[in-house]
């Protein structure tokens, strides 16, 4: 059981074992038992590449998220990809800090972990609140005056 980070494209990742902590802590939360779940950040070409090659899409999306089910032992097993270019764009278009909009699509991607789906209006509203309660939560989880995520990569 354990969650790991791998570096497609530079990201300085900052209070790794406090994220790792509060990742756990939403997939308990959420009624999951945690398996081993990887996140990859990458670019925007990595992405679309996946999003091509297993999901036939071709075009640029924030995040893919792979569950792999295991319905012996109930974990909630996966790999999440993330585009930070996508991360940069959309913190800049929903005038919200890159450190937000990154922790909004990394519990997208746990949600989704957990159950969770954004296809209907409905499903995407209730997926938002999560995002939204899950992002103050952790807003309170880590210390004040840190920063979580200092990001550079190159352009």
């Amino acid at each position: 059981m354990a969650i790991s980070f791998h570096f497609e494209t530079k990201t300085k990742l900052i209070q790794r074992r406090l994220l790792k902590l509060f990742l756990a802590d939403i997939i308990v939360k959420e009624k999951g038992n945690i398996g081993n779940l990887s996140f990859v950040f990458c670019s925007d070409p990595f992405l679309l590449d996946i999003n091509i090659k297993h999901l036939n899409h071709n075009y640029f999306t924030d995040i893919i998220t792979f569950h792999f089910k295991n319905e012996e032992s109930k974990l909630t097993d996966g790999e999440i990809y993330i585009s930070i270019d996508r991360v940069t764009d959309n913190s800049n278009k929903y005038k919200t800090t890159f450190e937000d909009e990154l922790n909004r699509v990394i519990f997208h991607g746990v949600l989704h972990l957990c159950g969770y789906k954004d296809k209907s209006r409905a499903e995407k509203e209730q997926m938002r609140k999560k995002e939204d309660f899950y992002l103050k939560r952790y807003k309170s989880f880590v210390p004040r005056g840190t920063r979580q995520f200092s990001s550079t990569w190159n352009t």
